[in-house]
Order: structure tokens, then C-alpha cells, then sequence
């Protein structure tokens, strides 16, 4: 196996470039829509709803298709640029865990001696900020440029000019066609790997299955958390569309954090009950977690992926959490950089730090980013 909790050293430089329109006039109750796609609600009304989604699913995966078709004939450009390019993507809507494998791939990288820089669209950021996944990655590898802008093409040739950048990991790049990429690699959640089995809206897929073609590395996060069972079922369903065994990896929490940046061992609160909550595309991962960890969890709560957490709510939290007689408030980092508070009311607030353990192909790992260091002479 192979870990990687440390972090990068030296300065952040996050440069933002997005066409931000303000808040969402709406939010969708995700996890009422997760209930209600995956079947699980049930009624004369859900199945009516579940019957629209399928029609609307039509045109979207025609659009899919044509899209598709436009990038293989030459009628959609691909631009190259004087860097590797490694895409990190997924199939899927929701968290597949990209932000803390993007984290160990630029910490590898950057231990070969290879000048790394982060690109990513910036989707949810707000007010010139990055959004939650560049501000985790700001403290993760805090020497790593991110540039965060619509047009990756033109970011990556920002970070070449401006950073000298040998290597760009593109973040949720695997439907993002335009930037050729030498090295693409595709995450599959454990935990939900086929986004119910349907594509956008009756289910979270992005593309079709077959799309898995185009990958040259599948990973499957959260492994730990999966039985033999439905490992073995995913493995099966890749070696359909890659000729690859799939690297194996898993999130292990390795400490709490709060704002401030100090920091306790997790085992401090053996015992003692916990609210928690987040606002990430994955609230099952998180939540198994902390089972996982033997946290006594009084309550738990959702809100959509991306929230900006308002004052009012933050006040609502600290009161719930107090009326659980909670010893602590946990989230995940993605929620904490969002919320500058050591506390909740008169609760601490924590957040659960989590590293990268390679469970199974750490070999077939390292031959892969190996090799595209020597085809690309890096």
C-alpha cells in the first residue's frame, strides 16, 4: 500500500478568472432527488416523475451522442498544449472523491521534480473566490498554482506562461474534450458507480457506459467502504469497455482540523455523541465514515453540493447541534473552508481531515505515471 497524507510546502497561488452570475435563485433537495431516481420513493406521483425524467433523458443523451460524434469526425476542435496534461473525471455527478486523488497525484508529480499546476472550470465559486475544491486544494498542496476559468484551454496556457507549469491535472475533465489530455483517468464511487443506471436527469450518469473506452486508467475510490461483492461486480462491468485491472483506493480520515488550523486526534471524541453535516455530491461517503470511525453520531444533516452556508443557517446548526447535546460539530474540509469558525453556537467545529491510501494496483499506478513521464519527457 501506499499513503499519502503529508502536504506540499512552500505558497498558494490561486489565480480566478469565472463568470460568476451570483447565487442559485433555487436549490435542489438532493437528497430527496437521490430517493426519488433510485427508486426508493415510491407512489403513483414518483413513478409519474421518474416517467418525465426518462423523457427528458432522451434528449440529453441524444445530445451526448451528437456531441460525441462532432469530437471523432474533426468537427469539434481539440487543442493541445506544451504541457501533459493528466484529466481527472468520472461518469457520474456527485463526489467521487477527485479532490483528494487530484492532492496525491500533484504531490507524486511534484516529488519527480515536475513543476504541477491545477485547472479546473471553478463551478460554485462566488465573489472572486475559488470554490470549495480549489480552497482544499490550496491547503493540501499549497505550492501547486490552481487556475480556475470556463475556458480551460486558454487556463492551461495561462499556467504555462505564468507558472512555467510542466504538467496540468485538469480537474473533472473527462467530459471536457477540447484540451487533449496524454493521461485520462476516470473515478468510479464505490459506493454508487453507475449513478443509478441511467443518464442525466432519470439518473447521474453523464455519458453512457461505453464512454469508459475512452479512459486510460480507471479508478475506483472508497474502496474500503464496498464489500468483496460489489468490488468484484465493478471490476467486472470496466473490464467490459478497458482492457485493465482498476486501481483500488480508499479516503482514511487521519486527524480533525478546524479553521484556525489546529488540530486533534479523532479518537478524542470516543464516546461522546457528534452532530454532523455537508454540502458535497457524496453525503453517504462521508457518513460511512464516521461510522466507520466508531463516532457515536446523534444527528446528521444534508444540504446540496457546493452550499454557501448563510449566518442565519450557521445559527440554525449551532442550536440543533446543541440540542443534541453534541461534544463537537464535524463536516468535511470541503465545508470548512467556507465557514471561517472555530465554533457553532457554543460547539467546537471540526472538520476530518482525510488522506489517499492506494488498497490494490499501487504497481500499475506507478507504471502508468511513470510512463507518461517518459513519453512526454517530462
Amino acid at each position: 500500500m501506499a499513503s499519502v497524507n503529508g502536504r506540499c510546502q512552500s505558497n498558494c497561488h490561486l489565480l480566478i478568472d469565472c463568470d460568476d452570475t451570483g447565487k442559485d435563485a433555487w436549490a435542489v433537495n438532493e437528497a430527496q432527488f437521490r430517493e426519488l431516481i433510485s427508486g426508493k420513493t415510491r407512489g403513483v406521483a414518483a413513478a409519474c416523475l421518474r416517467g418525465g425524467l426518462s423523457l427528458l433523458a432522451l434528449p440529453y443523451g441524444l445530445g451526448v451522442a451528437v456531441r460525441k460524434w462532432m469530437f471523432e469526425c474533426g468537427l469539434k476542435k481539440v487543442f493541445r498544449v506544451d504541457a501533459a496534461v493528466v484529466s481527472l473525471g468520472n461518469l457520474t455527478t456527485g463526489g467521487t472523491g477527485k479532490t483528494p486523488f487530484a492532492a496525491f497525484l500533484a504531490r507524486w508529480f511534484t516529488e519527480q521534480g515536475v513543476r504541477v499546476c491545477f485547472v479546473s472550470r471553478g463551478y460554485g465559486a462566488q465573489d472572486g473566490s475559488g470554490n470549495d475544491e480549489a480552497l482544499v486544494l490550496a491547503q493540501l498542496c499549497p505550492d501547486v498554482p490552481h487556475r480556475q476559468q470556463p475556458d480551460r484551454v486558454a487556463a492551461s496556457g495561462r499556467v504555462i506562461d505564468d507558472h512555467g507549469a510542466e504538467l496540468i491535472i485538469l480537474d473533472d475533465g473527462f467530459q471536457h474534450r477540447r484540451l487533449h489530455r496524454d493521461l485520462d483517468i476516470v473515478l468510479i464511487d464505490a459506493l454508487n458507480p453507475w449513478g443509478f443506471g441511467r443518464l442525466l436527469p432519470r439518473g447521474l450518469l453523464r455519458e453512457p457506459l461505453r464512454a469508459l473506452r475512452r479512459a486510460d486508467l480507471i479508478v475506483i475510490t472508497r474502496a474500503d467502504q464496498a464489500t468483496s461483492e460489489q468490488l468484484e461486480s465493478i471490476r467486472d462491468t470496466t473490464r467490459r469497455f478497458v482492457n485493465q485491472s482498476p486501481v483500488e483506493v480508499s479516503f482514511p480520515p487521519t486527524r480533525l482540523i478546524n479553521a484556525a488550523g489546529e488540530t486533534a486526534e479523532i479518537s478524542s471524541l470516543s464516546g461522546r455523541p457528534v452532530a454532523a453535516f455537508c454540502g458535497i455530491g457524496n453525503p453517504q461517503g462521508f457518513r460511512e465514515s464516521l461510522h466507520e470511525l466508531g463516532l457515536t453520531v446523534a444527528a446528521f444533516r444534508e444540504f446540496p453540493d457546493h452550499h454557501a452556508y448563510r449566518a442565519a443557517e450557521l445559527a440554525s446548526l449551532g442550536e440543533w447541534a446543541a440540542g443534541h447535546d453534541a461534544a463537537a460539530v464535524l463536516l468535511t474540509q470541503k465545508d470548512l473552508v467556507k465557514i471561517p469558525s472555530n465554533e457553532l453556537g457554543s460547539v467546537p467545529l471540526w472538520a476530518v481531515e482525510i488522506g489517499c491510501r492506494i488498497e490494490q494496483g499501487d504497481a500499475r499506478l506507478t507504471e502508468v505515471l511513470q510512463g507518461l513521464l517518459s513519453r512526454r519527457h517530462v
